[in-house]
């Protein structure tokens, strides 16, 4: 079944069929033409036997006319409607005071026709030479059946002699295809499906004239290239391949340390990267969160506090006077006292989820979540007491003799904010209004001061 449909596919039969589709077409045009050519010639040589008809009867007619032998012109009448190519013949009578006189003479099954010729001749009797005188018109209908069986000889001795031509003209290409093309086609397949590794150096040869040189010449130095370019790869491919084996072992030795040393490396870089991550999170000089820090949380927790409902509390805490206290005691004292304070609000902010930052130079920001300003109050006035308690000296200040913090806070309200900052604007500015009022204070966003 498989090498039926194979031959029903193959290029033979494909070229084949294609040349007996071309001979056809081509025969049938031809066939159109030369018929439509035999049409033509049939319908001119009708029309020169009507003339010849015409130009025997012409004198005879127009004798009997003028002679008014209605006999002889029965006769002639006859006799012309006997002609082959004649279907109707039609005579009419001068008169110069009454109708034309109409003879006519039709042949069995004639009809009238527009493919037909159409003669038409005056009828002239001569009295004397030089003396014409009319005497009646003769018309002369082709008969069309005629044509037609004229027509029908030829077509057939037409399509007879251009379908031997054509069958011959196909036999003759076929022929030359395959001895030219064919064979030699079906010889390099041969040889291709014969091929396999250890016979790519056996060439493929054609039974031809070596010295030809056309488009099957540079199929087969393709071939015998391509079959040397193969093998060559494959002797090179052995020899890799060897090489390969002998250094398996040293390259998997190789592999296993390189994957330990690997290892290794990505263990410590993890390390560093958490290192890293957490200086990058963390003020250097107070360990707290630093506003990098602050500014991932507090998205987090203000989304959190809007899609739960529960309450988020922000308290920016900033030291009194801190620029006097770094210009009296110097900047190492400075930094001494923001580890202290920062040291001191760390331990006053205990739960988990607090948390506090390092947001400027002496500013601080403390967030709740889940507390409201009521609890946010009491834990800042703890947050006042705890950097009192410090003790640290601060002659300069105006809140008192030692270091004290302002503290503004602000409550989530979601039906007034829709953003962080608007939050933390309004726990700002209750800091600064902390700050004007005497320092040391806490001012919840929304009360007036004590």
């Amino acid at each position: 079944m498989a090498l039926r449909a194979a031959r029903s596919t193959s290029l033979g039969g494909r070229i084949v069929w294609a040349t007996l589709v071309f001979c056809l077409l081509f025969t049938l045009v031809v066939v159109a033409l030369r018929t439509w050519s035999a049409w033509q010639n049939n319908v001119a040589r009708m029309s020169g036997e009507m003339a010849l008809i015409a130009q025997v009867y012409q004198q005879t007619l127009s004798k009997s006319i003028w002679d008014m032998d209605r006999d002889a012109l029965q006769t002639h009448l006859n006799s012309m409607a006997h002609a082959t190519s004649v279907g109707q013949v039609v005579v009419t009578l001068q008169s110069a005071n009454h109708t034309p006189e109409v003879f006519r003479r039709v042949r069995d099954g004639w009809r009238p026709s527009t493919r037909a010729p159409v003669l038409d001749r005056p009828l002239d009797y001569e009295l004397f030479a030089g003396n014409k005188e009319g005497v009646g018109n003769l018309a002369l209908f082709g008969d069309e059946r005629v044509l037609w069986q004229r027509l029908r000889g030829e077509v057939a001795e037409i399509v007879a002699t251009q379908v031997a031509q054509s069958l011959l003209l196909a036999s003759l290409i076929m022929l030359l295809l395959n001895r030219l093309v064919t064979v030699h086609v079906r010889r390099i397949a041969q040889h291709l499906g014969q091929l396999t590794p250890a016979n790519l150096r056996q060439l493929l040869t054609l039974e031809r004239a070596p010295t030809r040189q056309d488009e099957l010449s540079q199929l087969v130095g393709g071939v015998n290239q391509l079959q040397a370019t193969l093998s060559d790869y494959l002797e090179q491919q052995q020899r890799d391949e060897k090489e390969l084996l002998a250094h398996r072992d040293n390259l998997a030795e190789l592999v296993r340390d390189r994957t330990a040393a690997l290892e290794a490396a990505n263990s410590q870089l993890e390390d560093t990267n958490t290192r890293l991550d957490g200086l990058a999170r963390t003020d250097p000089l107070t360990g707290l969160a630093n506003r990098r820090q602050f500014d991932a949380m507090k998205q987090i927790e203000f989304r959190r506090a809007l899609r739960t409902g529960h309450p988020l509390t922000l308290l920016v805490c900033d030291i009194d006077s801190f620029k006097r206290y770094n210009d009296t005691y110097g900047h190492a004292s400075g930094d001494q006292c923001l580890r202290a304070v920062a040291a001191a609000l760390d331990a006053c902010s205990a739960r988990a989820g607090d948390l506090v930052a390092r947001i400027g130079g002496e500013e601080f920001a403390v967030l709740l979540p889940a507390t409201d300003a009521t609890q946010g109050a009491l834990l800042a006035t703890q947050l006042l007491r705890a950097i009192v308690d410090l003790g640290i000296a601060h002659r300069n200040s105006d809140a008192g003799p030692v270091v004290t913090i302002s503290i503004g806070l602000a409550q989530l309200d979601p039906g007034q904010v829709d953003k962080f900052d608007t939050l933390f604007d309004q726990a700002d500015k209750a800091l600064y209004q902390a700050k004007r009022t005497g320092r040391n204070r806490v001012v919840v966003h929304g009360q007036v001061p004590a």
